[in-house]
């Protein structure tokens, strides 16, 4: 037999593993052998293999080596083929229907604030997923325990976007974005002049969650109001127990509970200012919960569906929000990743205020 690609093998295990939100750190193992196997000559890494020393390179161990020994003999490896035959989501047909009609991801983290991988990396494994559009969602200054962006690499990233979108295949773009933190008065963390050049703005509140319902409505609403907003963000803010143990210090049995606001407050003002719900598809948050789910479609807002994804594979994690759209009868057409990339920028060029 011919050989495989032992580097797209390996890059295969972790994106397979990142969507069953294993452990980072066996992701890594395999994201890091990929990246050794990928600096090596062809012949050196075949007399390697042949001779039982690849693992002596920094970056590979015994399974991973094992994994590319099998990929050059030919054969898939056997880590790759028990993970694929276990990879399959039963999802209903309204919920396949959604996750068909979605064009792409409004919420997308990258190595240049807490994701771990670069730009490039997720913008390739979108378009495997067969997206159209990508909107790249760094965090904002405030919150740095995530490395949030400051002006200066914010307007980098921008450029580095640019620069990215004239090599990506054709029919696939990286929109621009922020996932902007909504400060305590319910102002947005960025500059104006920023947020104004944006495609899209995710703004979602990471402090202070446990503020009065009263504070927390204020804030919700000011924000909202902002021309710059797009999209509230995971609107409860809170964690449920994922099933495995994901990355970022999110791990199986940590939990908060949603924040306290006047919910019919806030989807009004959605509505009234044509904002977007964000339905978060994270196993560990999942929020909206489904009670309030009903109560936005109910009210009539619009919703993206989005996986907040920090890691290639996490972005197949939207069929976790398709399901729970589907159950509470989200209608598709309200959802704005079911559009085109043009008429999504027309959508937040019609609230930007300019």
């Amino acid at each position: 037999m011919s050989a495989r690609d032992p580097v797209a093998d390996l890059r295969r295990i972790a994106f397979l593993l990142e969507r069953a939100n294993e452990a980072t750190y066996r992701v890594r193992a395999f994201r890091s052998a990929a990246a050794t196997v990928a600096a090596l000559p062809a012949e050196e890494l075949r007399a390697r293999v042949e001779a039982g020393t690849l693992s002596e390179l920094s970056g590979v161990g015994d399974v991973t080596a094992r994994c590319v020994a099998e990929s050059l003999s030919g054969e898939e490896p056997v880590y790759l083929r028990r993970l694929t035959a276990t990879e399959g989501t039963d999802l209903g047909d309204a919920a396949a229907a959604l996750r068909e009609a979605l064009r792409g991801d409004c919420h997308v983290h990258s190595d240049w604030s807490d994701g771990g991988s670069p730009i490039e990396e997720m913008a390739l494994a979108a378009v495997e997923l067969g997206h159209e559009y990508m909107v790249l969602t760094d965090h904002s200054p405030r919150l740095t325990v995530a490395r949030g962006l400051t002006p200066d690499r914010l307007r980098r990233q921008l450029d580095h976007v640019a620069r990215l979108n004239d090599a990506l295949p054709a029919g696939f773009r990286v929109l621009t974005g922020i996932e902007v933190d909504i400060l305590a008065d319910g102002s947005l963390d960025q500059e104006d002049e920023l947020l104004a050049r944006l495609d899209l703005v995710v703004g979602s509140v990471h402090s202070g969650l446990r503020d009065d319902a009263s504070r927390m409505t204020h804030r919700m609403l000011t924000a909202i109001a902002n021309p710059h907003l797009d999209v509230l963000g995971h609107m409860t803010g809170r964690k449920v127990a994922a099933a495995g143990a994901g990355d970022r210090g999110h791990r199986a049995g940590r939990t908060r509970p949603p924040s306290d606001f006047d919910l019919e407050k806030v989807l009004a003002a959605c509505v009234e200012h044509g904002k977007a719900v964000e339905i978060n598809s994270r196993p560990d948050r999942l929020d909206p919960p489904k009670r309030m789910l009903r109560v936005a479609v109910e009210a009539g807002c619009l919703f993206t569906i989005d996986t907040d994804a920090h890691a290639p594979g996490q972005l197949d994690w939207l069929h976790f929000g398709c399901e729970r759209a589907a159950l509470c009868a989200v209608p598709p057409e309200r959802v704005v990743n079911t559009w085109t990339a043009e008429a999504l920028l027309g959508w937040t060029a019609g609230h930007s205020g300019d």
